[in-house]
């Protein structure tokens, strides 16, 4: 639509004298004769300014930018109102050409009259000049400097990396304390901690440990000091902090946590549940449960092992004795699983962990993700004094934290310190935060997460990736198909020759085909570990496997957690691990305490990008391709085939006992 401009109502004398010239059919001629002959004015009157068109091109396409879409008021009937309005709209159009000082033309014939140049009306309501105008206005000097082309709008579409978004996590997991990892050179003698007891000491010496892994030469000062002033009140009175501990497998983290807690409790008066070690698996609470009869020989304390292997009745004898005045506590640490530890809790009469000192959660990251049986919102609630009346003989008797007040500050009360350990722990700030820990402090052999603010801050020397790897171990993947995985585990553990040899599957079915296959080739003492077999069966046959009867343990992931099984030099991945820390786990039953092993993992071709991708990107050490030449699996074709028909004819018969 063009621009307009039309003088303004002058009043009523003049309005008359303009309708007697106009007549009822001239007005709209020469209302635009008026405009025309007041633009040539205009125009002759102005003197091209380069400057300062530049300025009123920018101020106007600022305004044109700024200009908002006028809302449509709806028109009254009468004629005079529209003509009122007309005029209004013409007058405001005037006013806008001028700010703007653009040409202001007509339409119809008349319009090239009056004017000198050729120009189009742009439906967008400015003027636009022919196109041979336009291309000499282009190369006139005026029009480079003049108003810069707008940006593109689509476009930009070339493929760019995205930045990694580095989480933001709280002050005490984006700073640990730095545990180094190497545990053959960074030993600490154990005369350099005191603070140990000296028949502590004695026991570590008879058992011929003569210094501390760097985990425990951290962890242990730092127990020890929480309990400085006996384990009934913290130092100064105040609840001593969590805390969580990261290192890699077989460092040592389990006597980490036994020597201090031994030494806390080794002075106690009455007998009461002070200590509480949690473990996802039973052949794992028996571990541990080992290590601690072993340092409280020389002590008055009494250890319970809370799995079900046993009845619950024959556990209810070894945790409280019945009275003529009520219930005698009979342990000071019990180590359990958490199902059987909450059976206790409901069923168990007198068996109370209001005296609870100490909780400890090994294997953390598990312990975390079987939250769902709500195992620990039901420990806390059983350690703390139920609603009732208070004993008045408690003095310390531990309650509810409620709103802090100078009173509540000043009770004095047996505090509760939890103590995480595990070799893949979670820094998911809402995982930890179930946990319900109370200032903690992280100790970690692993590389931090850095936070915007401290990007450059370097981190240890030896640190690694998300998790750490024993030092000794190293890795090795093994590209093969689908048919030559068994003869390749069978390749592999007779042509090393090792004594003790650790095959994981992600399956009981497939470890139960690959004992079966093994067994029936022959040329290796093969063995099974699975829950086919009762918790007696898995005793003795790690046990022989430890003695080294066995030479070949199939398993699955049961064996993965945390079973120390001295001497083994060889982990075969025979399925590949779906997740990382898995697989930190598995290739962690080697190497341990500063030895060496080897780990091969049997790779299909489909599973090598995926699988290798995400090593690497969780910072694993890099895996060494191993080919296994047809050459050297072709002599043992042949006893491998007639293994594969045995196979079959013994599952047949199993399926057959099964059914009948």
């Amino acid at each position: 639509m063009a621009l307009f401009h039309v003088a303004r109502y002058p009043g009523p004398g003049a309005a008359e004298a303009w309708a007697a010239e106009a007549g009822a059919g001239g007005r709209a001629r020469v209302l635009l004769e008026r405009l025309q002959r007041r633009a040539r004015e205009r125009q002759q009157q102005r003197e091209p300014a380069p400057v300062q068109a530049d300025a009123r091109c920018a101020e106007a396409a600022g305004r044109r930018r700024r200009r908002r879409p006028r809302r449509r008021r709806r028109a009254s009937g009468s004629p005079d109102a529209r003509l009122t309005k007309r005029r209004r709209e013409l007058g405001e159009g005037a006013d806008e050409s001028e700010d703007a000082g653009a040409p202001v033309v007509g339409s119809g014939p008349r319009s090239q009259a009056g004017g000198g140049a050729d120009w189009r009306v742009c439906s967008a309501g400015t003027s636009e000049a022919a196109p041979e105008q336009r291309s000499a206005h282009a190369e006139s000097p005026e029009q480079e400097a003049g108003c810069p082309a707008p940006g593109p709008v689509l476009g930009g579409f070339a493929r760019r990396k995205t930045p990694k978004v580095q989480p933001f996590l709280p002050a005490w997991l984006a700073k640990p304390s730095f545990v180094r990892k190497n545990v053959t050179e960074d030993l600490v003698p154990i005369e350099n901690i005191p603070e140990v007891h000296p028949d502590l000491q004695k026991q570590l010496r008879a058992h011929g440990i003569s210094a501390y892994f760097p985990v425990q030469a951290a962890v242990i000062p730092a127990l020890l000091e929480s309990v400085a002033s006996g384990f009934l009140v913290s130092r100064g009175g105040y609840q001593p902090s969590d805390l969580c501990v990261s290192a890699p497998t077989g460092s040592g983290k389990t006597l980490a946590f036994v020597i201090p807690v031994v030494q806390a409790l080794m002075h106690r008066v009455v007998c009461q549940v002070r200590a509480l070690v949690v473990l996802p698996t039973k052949e794992l609470a028996q571990q541990v449960s080992k290590v601690f009869n072993v340092y409280t020989d020389a002590t008055p304390l009494r250890v319970a092992l809370v799995t079900g292997q046993k009845s619950l009745a024959k556990e209810q004898e070894s945790l409280v004795q019945k009275t003529t005045d009520g219930y005698r506590c009979l342990a000071d640490i019990v180590v359990a699983t958490p199902g059987r530890l909450v059976d206790h809790i409901d069923q168990t009469p007198g068996f109370s962990l209001q005296q609870l000192r100490f909780l400890v959660v090994d294997e953390a990251d598990r312990m975390i993700d079987s939250m769902h049986q709500s195992w620990l919102p039901r420990v806390v609630a059983a350690a703390f004094h139920s609603e009732g009346p208070a004993d008045p003989c408690a003095l310390l008797q531990r309650r509810q934290p409620q709103a802090v007040t100078a009173a509540s500050t000043c009770r004095p009360q047996m505090p509760l310190q939890k103590l995480l350990f595990s070799a893949t722990l979670t820094q998911n700030p809402e995982k930890l935060q179930r946990l319900g820990l109370y200032q903690p402090r992280l100790f970690s052999t692993g590389l931090t997460h850095r936070g915007p603010q401290d990007r450059d801050v370097e981190t240890d020397g030896d640190s690694g990736g998300k998790y750490t790897f024993p030092v000794g171990l190293t890795h090795h993947y093994v590209p093969c198909s689908l048919s030559s995985k068994p003869l390749a585990v069978l390749h592999l553990v007779l042509r090393t020759s090792v004594s003790r040899a650790l095959c994981f599957t992600n399956s009981r079915e497939h470890s139960h085909r690959l004992f079966l296959l093994a067994q029936a080739f022959g040329g290796v003492n093969v063995a099974e570990f699975s829950s086919r077999y009762g918790p007696g069966q898995r005793r003795k046959i790690l046990k022989h496997f430890e003695q080294g009867k066995i030479q070949l343990l199939i398993s699955t992931d049961a064996t993965a957690r945390g079973i120390d099984v001295q001497g083994v030099e060889l982990v075969i991945n025979y399925d590949a691990p779906q997740y990382l820390r898995t697989y930190v786990h598995r290739v962690g039953r080697t190497a341990r305490a500063g030895r060496t092993g080897q780990a091969f993992t049997l790779l299909l071709k489909v599973q090598e990008r995926r699988f290798l991708r995400m090593l690497a990107e969780a910072g694993a050490p890099e895996l060494s391709r191993h080919e296994i030449p047809s050459e050297l699996l072709q002599p043992m074709v042949p006893q491998y085939e007639e293994a594969l028909s045995q196979l079959e004819k013994t599952i047949k018969e199993e399926q057959k006992q099964k059914v009948a």
